[in-house]
């Protein structure tokens, strides 16, 4: 029996990564741009995970393209991959969000656009169409309309209708610096109060992380969005790897969820991938193990802009894909934990989780990056994000203080009340960090001070005479 996923791109961000992601996972499944395979299927092919056969011998992505205006999707209906995709698959409104959270939320899914019915009966398709279905894969941006409202909408139904079935939001997230949109904090805020409680585990990525990657790393001057997502689609393609491809140690998306997720809102791990080489220097670096074990680690292989290590960590997932074996990366974690200040909390003392693919990764034609037999996909949960939800929290403060641009919101039919609910939310889960953070350090003081008790109590008494 498979274990099949379902894949949601929402959005202009969540369709122009689709057509990146899938244009990978045809790659290594050896399936061209009109679904036919160019060599024959290995026993060791998984690649019902993510595509459906026909009967004419044509594979199907079991994905959906959604975007509340035409401009994105009909390039993707006009481009070398449009025989890839169903056409009952990749679904447009006829009208723009506007950058608006609440104009997604509450005007286009509404049901007089009929477009959330649509969507409904073609999502329901491709759940019928699997054998034993695992999960959905929701692509979205948080800063965009379409991507923060229509995905909080999709997210809700999506709990209500396959509640006991994983949901892993891969999700743009608001830069620091870098910023398209104006209203970019409102969206995000609101986007994320919304799918708090509907989805099983967030990755977040940073469009500035990425972009330095590509010009500090992998030498392109001026990288565009094709170059950013051909990078996150790596580490999709690591994250499902051991679904599609046989491996010592596989991992699938109940054990990322149990290893990753100690409690319900403390859901958002950080993403990193090693190595990012050029093609000019593939055949130079040995990517040993320990290297890229190592390298991982460095803030220059995050995909968020923050610095874990001088934060505190509650889980790593580390995922190996090449030739490795189970005596190399136990050696190399023994020996990053030695060679570096790695600070776990106190209630998780074991931190690790490990799989090993021996799949190794490919890149498409024409990539930045060097086809390398040998990668590391590492997914952390650490204390570190708190930065950019403090960040994302100052941003929002400052504009909704003036209470600039809420009109525009509530013309489309939100309260105003709803930012101070949204932006709560928001404060609570900085919280919520904050106190992983301080329950670790109160222990450990506390730890401390019963030592040192007992230490004096385990003294030899000295009788006076």
């Amino acid at each position: 029996m498979g274990r099949e996923i379902v894949s949601l791109n929402v959005g202009q961000a969540g369709c122009e990564l689709a057509t990146s992601v899938w244009q990978l996972y045809a790659a290594e499944h050896n399936i061209d741009a009109n679904g036919k395979r160019s060599k024959e299927r290995s026993e060791e092919d998984g690649c019902d995970c993510f595509f459906a056969e026909t009967l004419s011998g044509q594979f199907v992505p079991r994905t959906i393209l959604l975007d509340s205006e035409p401009t994105v999707v009909d390039k993707i209906r006009n481009s070398n991959q449009k025989h890839l995709f169903h056409p009952s698959y990749i679904i447009n409104g006829k009208e723009d969000a506007a950058s608006n959270f609440a104009r997604a939320y509450f005007q286009i899914s509404s049901a007089q656009t009929n477009l959330m019915s649509q969507l409904d009966e073609q999502i329901r398709k491709l759940v019928e169409n699997c054998d034993n279905l695992q999960g959905f894969f929701m692509l979205h941006s948080f800063g965009g309309g379409t991507g923060a409202g229509l995905t909080a909408k999709l997210m809700e139904i999506m709990s209500r209708e396959y509640e006991k079935k994983t949901k892993f939001s891969f999700s743009i997230y608001p830069s620091s610096e870098i910023s398209p949109v104006i209203v970019e904090p409102y969206n995000a805020v609101h986007a994320s109060h919304h799918m708090m409680d509907h989805s099983d585990c967030c990755f977040l990525y940073d469009n500035e992380a990425i972009f330095d990657i590509c010009q500090n790393r992998l030498g392109v001057e001026q990288p565009s969005y094709v170059n950013l997502n051909r990078l996150i689609s790596q580490v999709l393609s690591s994250i499902t790897a051991s679904l599609r491809f046989t491996g010592c140690l596989n991992v699938d998306l109940a054990e990322f969820q149990t290893n990753l997720v100690p409690y319900p809102r403390i859901h958002f791990p950080l993403t990193s991938f090693s190595p990012f080489i050029p093609p000019s220097s593939v055949n130079h670096e040995r990517m040993s193990a320990k290297q890229l074990t190592s390298d991982a680690f460095e803030p220059h292989s995050q995909m968020v802009k923050c610095e874990p290590l001088k934060h505190q960590f509650m889980a790593c997932c580390m995922l190996y894909r090449g030739d490795f074996t189970p005596k190399d990366v136990n050696s190399a974690i023994q020996f990053l934990r030695g060679s570096r200040s790695l600070s776990f909390v106190d209630w998780c003392p074991t931190g690790f989780k490990v799989g090993i693919n021996s799949q190794s990764p490919i890149t498409v034609a024409d990539s930045d990056q060097g086809n390398t037999n040998r990668a590391l996909c590492m997914l952390s949960n650490n204390t570190a994000i708190s930065g950019s939800w403090k960040s994302l929290g100052r941003k929002f403060d400052l504009m909704f203080r003036k209470r600039a641009f809420v009109h525009w919101y509530v013309i489309e039919g939100m309260e105003e009340g709803e930012f101070n609910e949204a932006r709560y939310d928001l404060a609570a889960l900085e919280k919520d960090y904050e106190e992983v953070s301080a329950e670790t350090v109160d222990n450990s003081e506390s730890c401390v001070k019963s030592t040192a008790v007992n230490s004096i109590n385990n003294l030899p008494m000295k009788v006076i005479t």
